[in-house]
């Protein structure tokens, strides 16, 4: 279905987040005047986003039970957070809603090239880098040349934003959740699977409906296109064997099995190869996402130049094993964007310096054993601050192998910082990865962030 399906039709927008908000200004360009729908109550709105919501000119239903007003519509475009599972939606369904999504109708609709690009952890460092490679050999300007964009979670564009200005031989980078995936019904013409672990069993009932909502991106393949796979997970193995395009694989591990890998110091592919020691990007999971965005970007014709060019430059993406500042001789790095352990054990091994690293938040019904046992195994890490629900998990994690320091009781980031203060000194690193979610304590990962970063400039 196009756009023009839609004339005639009842058209709901089903959440009015970011998502919602330019799927409404999309349909709106278009002539089409849906109805907004979220279950966060009208008096909850501040008063500025009244007026913005009232001036569109459109009718809303807001409240916890606004989807059950959904009877007699045609179509409805599905935010991200809301599970298709959930909410009765089904029984609209079997009345006749069709039900799709902003990134659902960008791939049915999108006569760009799309590299899709998905993983538990990893999305936005690797999707930006592709872009990066990319971007260095398209103009922006210049109606002769094909264009790239980077969007999903880490654009500055959403997808509707630009969709009618792309011609067919631009690129779109996509970030793609399991969120976005779980309904696809396309795949990208080239796939980008990173490491695949668990995650986000808050939504999803468990990691088989995890994996199968991300097998989506390589699911409806066809020749001519490329699957470009982490070899070192098996989550990651098995989505990647999916549809038929042509299977190119990365390693930190398999370098006998893999088309990009590591060896030694250096990054290496066909006809290619990359000194790490001139990567400004720290931590050795990222080597993974550096040969994924290689294949990738040669998948789409950059050359060599342009890729190493790329590499040289990225310095990573904000929250991301991001280097803050040194006060006192004590180097702080904010990697609050991880949220499993997984994405913690990862930043530990970035480092060997001594290390202080804060580790808690809220609940994903994570599994803190592997996190338990890299911090065991490590020699380096002296100190750790315990925070949130999650903090009596992940310390019964450590058992009787821990032998540094534990601090606990901090209730914000002040706190967090006193205890900081008893723990480092000169020569240390600070290390904020979390391995949890954020919420209680912080609004987001931002939030956490950022007011990690704030503490750490009063140091």
């Amino acid at each position: 279905m196009d756009i023009s399906g839609l004339n005639n039709k009842l058209i709901a927008v089903l959440g009015y987040g970011l998502e919602g908000q330019a799927t409404a200004k999309y349909l709106l360009k278009h002539g089409i005047k849906p109805v907004l729908f979220d279950q966060r109550p009208w008096e909850e709105w501040s008063y500025d986003e009244q007026n913005a919501i009232k001036k569109l000119g459109l009718n809303f239903i807001f409240g916890p039970d606004c989807f059950k007003e959904l009877e007699g519509f045609n179509i409805a475009f599905r935010s991200p957070g809301i599970k298709l599972s959930s909410l009765n939606l089904a029984h609209f369904v079997k009345k006749g809603l069709v039900i799709t999504s902003q990134t659902k109708w960008f791939f049915e609709n999108s006569p760009g090239k799309i590299i899709g690009v998905t993983g538990t952890k990893g999305k936005g460092t690797t999707s930006a880098l592709i872009y990066e490679m990319l971007k260095q050999r398209t103009s922006s300007t210049s109606n002769l040349e094909p264009r790239t964009y980077l969007t999903g979670n880490i654009g500055k564009a959403q997808p509707l934003d630009f969709i009618d200005d792309l011609k067919p031989n631009d690129w779109i980078v996509y970030e793609l959740s399991s969120f976005q995936l779980q309904d696809l019904e396309q795949s990208p013409r080239i796939a980008v699977v990173l490491m695949v672990t668990s995650e986000h069993l808050n939504y999803h009932k468990d990691v088989e409906e995890y994996v199968e909502a991300k097998s989506n991106i390589t699911k409806h393949q066809k020749p001519g296109g490329f699957a470009v796979i982490n070899a070192d997970f098996e989550s990651s193995l098995a989505i990647g064997r999916q549809g038929k395009a042509k299977k190119l694989y990365f390693s930190r591990k398999k370098v006998e099995d893999a088309d990009c890998y590591v060896q030694g110091s250096q990054i290496v592919a066909k006809d290619f190869r990359f000194p790490i020691a001139n990567l400004q990007l720290k931590g050795a999971h990222n080597l993974e996402n550096i040969c994924a965005a290689v294949l990738a970007a040669r998948c789409a014709r950059a050359d060599f130049d342009a890729i190493k060019s790329a590499i040289i430059n990225f310095k990573g993406l904000e929250h991301r094993l991001e280097f803050v500042a040194e006060k006192a001789g004590v180097k702080f790095y904010n990697d609050s964007f991880s949220t499993t352990p997984e994405t913690a054990i990862a930043a530990i091994e970035s480092f060997s310096e001594p290390l202080v690293i804060i580790l808690g938040g809220s609940a994903k019904k994570a599994d803190f054993t592997g996190l338990g046992k890299a911090i065991n195994a490590s020699k380096n890490i002296k100190a750790i601050i315990l925070v949130g629900e999650e903090a009596p998990k992940i310390k019964l994690s450590l058992g009787q192998g821990y032998k540094g320091q534990i601090f606990e009781g901090a209730k914000n980031m002040p706190e967090i910082f006193t205890q900081i203060k008893s723990a480092a000194s000169a020569g240390d690193v600070v290390l904020l990865s979390p391995a949890c979610a954020s919420f209680g304590m912080f609004k987001n990962y931002r939030d956490r962030g950022e007011q990690f970063k704030n503490e750490v400039l009063k140091f």
